[in-house]
């Protein structure tokens, strides 16, 4: 099966694939967004975990999704992990193909979709799939090339 990360096929392809057009019945419909002005923000890094760990269930459960401020992960630190993610996809496609897989079931993957086999539109995106936790079980599965990386 050819991959499909869209680094390696930008250039390959004179026009987008099929695959990756969405049916216009599928395609969110903007006009019928509303303002959602009462995001529910919940504050990390002090206070009472549980108290903390209640908030977010209960928005999760009326919203369906939080935002999350003061999570404690330095700017040195998200700086770092751009600089390695921009090093990653800044490699040949050969090197980063190393990586590559179809199967969802792999803690270390890069993709373009969740599940390309059952998916019948895929998305025009590449990511690196990472399992982190517990860190010293999967950071050996992780990529050694860019040396930054690790």
């Amino acid at each position: 099966m050819e991959t499909k990360v869209t680094s390696s096929g930008i250039n390959k392809f004179a026009s987008l694939l099929e695959s990756y057009f969405r049916p216009g019945s599928e395609r969110p419909r903007l006009s019928e967004v509303s303002d959602c002005e009462n995001v529910p923000v919940i504050v990390l890094g002090f206070g009472d975990r549980n108290l903390v760990f209640r908030r977010i269930g209960d928005a999760c459960r009326d919203y369906g999704f939080v935002q999350v401020i003061n999570q404690a992960v330095s700017k040195v630190a998200v700086d770092k992990m751009l600089e390695a993610a921009t090093e990653f996809f800044s490699l040949p496609v050969e090197e980063r193909l190393k990586w590559y897989s179809d199967d969802p079931s792999k803690t270390t993957r890069l993709s373009t979709s969740f599940n390309e086999k059952k998916e019948t539109v895929h998305n025009w995106r590449d990511y690196l799939r990472l399992h982190c936790y517990p860190l010293e079980k999967y950071v050996p599965e992780w990529p050694s090339n860019p040396p930054s990386f690790l």
